[in-house]
């Protein structure tokens, strides 16, 4: 079946020609710890905890991942059996260290890349956060990936949480390429401005490993703290409930 649009390729968007984030460009990912091979260990827990269950089960599904990095997504999905996975990253050193792992992945800038992709993939992941765009660059960004996506495809993105009371102010201000922060609400709201449907909030989980005994006594103590937030953004009449460090969604393309 042709899913092909008639819509033109770019109407009604101008694609910036350089990101407003300096340091930290958003197409390019910036959570590596210091010893990168270590991460494709700790972080393919970390994804697949967070990330795996909301790709869905078809392994031959076309998926790509945006700032993707040295490919920890990448390489999570290719030993789960996804057999159409690409990853891109503005950063040329990061995807030869990918590559140098069998992973597929290339170099390319995250806005020209899409800018001529239509209806070319059934699942999209961003490995950055959101925040590293301004709320018009974020617009246009989630507008190209709903245009680059099938009728029905996916599309899991995450930020900075604004609504934890610890943390929330400190992730905005601590980093220059930070332009804003999420509530679940807002989150929501970017999404459905682009059109997204049967969108879904998640809390993004940190304790994950569950080989190492510290990480049950992380999860309870904030999981405490986040009761203890709830109830205090109760009396204030807010209902935020999803508290965690960092916040993502799922969302899908109207079929």
């Amino acid at each position: 079946m042709n899913t092909e649009s008639t819509e033109p390729m770019n109407s009604e968007l101008i694609i910036p020609e350089k990101l407003s984030a300096r340091i930290e460009p958003f197409d390019s990912y910036w959570q590596a710890p210091k010893d990168v091979e270590k991460g494709y260990t700790s972080f393919f827990h970390y994804y697949k905890a967070n990330f795996l269950p909301y790709v869905g089960s078809n392994r031959q599904a076309d998926i790509l991942i945006v700032s993707a990095g040295p490919g920890y997504l990448v390489n999570l999905l290719k030993q789960q059996g996804y057999s159409n996975v690409l990853g891109i990253d503005s950063d040329p050193r990061k995807v030869e260290q990918a590559k140098a792992r069998g992973l597929n992945c290339r170099t390319a800038e995250a806005f020209p890349f899409l800018s001529d992709k239509r209806a070319a993939y059934d699942v999209i992941v961003c490995e950055q956060e959101l925040n590293h765009l301004t709320l018009e660059e974020m617009l246009t960004f989630l507008k190209l990936c709903q245009r680059a996506m099938r009728p029905g495809g996916t599309l899991l993105v995450y930020g900075l949480n604004g609504a934890n009371p610890l943390v929330g102010s400190e992730n905005l201000a601590h980093n220059i390429d930070h332009f804003n922060t999420f509530t679940e609400y807002s989150l929501r709201q970017v999404l459905e401005i682009n059109g997204f449907e049967r969108i879904r909030l998640l809390p993004l989980k940190l304790y994950v490993f569950w080989k190492n005994p510290a990480n049950y006594v992380g999860l309870i103590a904030t999981g405490l703290f986040h009761l203890f937030f709830r109830a205090c953004y109760i009396l204030y009449g807010k209902d935020a409930k999803i508290l965690t460090k960092k916040i993502a969604a799922v969302c899908h393309k109207p079929a």
